[in-house]
């Protein structure tokens, strides 16, 4: 198969899709980080690097990281770009996730917290190796709207993120995540709005995040954001993660970076950043992500300092949610 920069698509004038091209990639390969890596931190930090992140991770420095995210391969086969992850009995999957897991362990300060992102396949086993290793604070499960109807199943429309720390000192800013909600049946209190306020766009009262979210929209053709990476990551999903436990200027690591989302949402939200990519074309795409956001800090779906459920009025005024 062709690379994905190589492949020829006939687009909608209306498609907002990021493409690589073959200029664009060989321009970004030079900006990439490659073994040897520097050994000074400031010399990793806001940087991609291309290479195996198990290979990559035993020579990184110790404890840096504030936030670790991760979004490795699901139980399933699927092809990344040139290399394909083959489905394989639910034991062998647990052994290989914690083979890789204990690697990213000494990279974690040790107040820091991580974000393991899994499917109805693999969380059970995501499970059962952060219990050995972290502490589980709570399983997030959101809906990704898009999926395939099944004939003899229900419809796969979920994903989960298990929410650890390394230790019960960690940072959780709830104020930074809660979410904008319309208010259907408004309660007043000698008349005034009751844990409510009354806008031009409607009524609406902020909540605290839940564990179940369902205002995730997963890119399609028509976001900016949208890209051919087969299982890329919506920027609201992790600003969600990222604003709930970082600061302004922590660093976010993820080694399973693919098209780029958390190193992209990390410049936006003005914290820093190092992310590892085995695919090269990947690699450069999330470079290009990265430049973009230098120029363009919106995230859809976030607006206004908070969080907005989806189809909302500021949705429909341009507000980019």
């Amino acid at each position: 198969m062709k690379p994905k920069e190589a492949v020829a698509k006939a687009r909608a004038p209306q498609n907002r899709t990021l493409v690589l091209t073959a200029k664009g990639r060989a321009r970004l390969a030079t900006k990439l980080l490659r073994s040897p890596l520097p050994e000074k931190l400031e010399d990793l930090v806001n940087r991609i690097i291309c290479g195996d992140a198990l290979a990559i991770c035993s020579r990184l420095p110790k404890a840096f990281v504030d936030l670790l995210i991760l979004d490795p391969p699901y139980n399933l086969t699927k092809k990344f770009g040139e290399a394909i992850f083959h489905q394989r009995l639910l034991t062998e999957y647990e052994a290989w996730l914690e083979a890789w897991f204990v690697q990213m362990l000494p990279l974690l300060k040790p107040n820091a917290s991580l974000y393991v992102c899994g499917d109805w396949k693999s969380s059970t086993a995501l499970h059962r190796v952060l219990d050995r290793h972290v502490i589980v604070r709570n399983r997030i499960t959101w809906e990704r709207e898009k999926g395939r109807g099944a004939k003899a199943n229900w419809k796969n429309a979920s994903e989960d993120i298990w929410f650890c720390t390394v230790a019960n000192d960690y940072f959780f800013n709830v104020e930074a995540v809660k979410l904008k909600r319309r208010v259907l049946a408004p309660y007043t209190e000698n008349g005034r709005p009751k844990d409510w306020n009354e806008t031009t766009d409607g009524d609406f009262r902020l909540t605290h995040p839940s564990n179940l979210w369902t205002d995730i929209t997963v890119p399609f053709w028509s976001m900016p954001e949208n890209t051919d990476h087969p299982t890329q990551k919506p920027e609201k999903l992790i600003a969600k993660l990222m604003l709930a436990s970082s600061r302004e200027g922590d660093l976010i690591f993820d080694p399973f970076l693919g098209s780029g989302t958390s190193a992209v949402v990390a410049r936006k939200l003005n914290r820093r950043f190092c992310g590892i990519e085995s695919d090269e074309t990947y690699a450069c795409l999330a470079a290009q992500r990265v430049a973009l956001a230098d120029n363009e800090k919106s995230i859809q779906g976030y607006a206004e300092g908070v969080f907005w459920e989806r189809n909302t009025r500021g949705a429909e005024r341009g507000k980019k949610l």
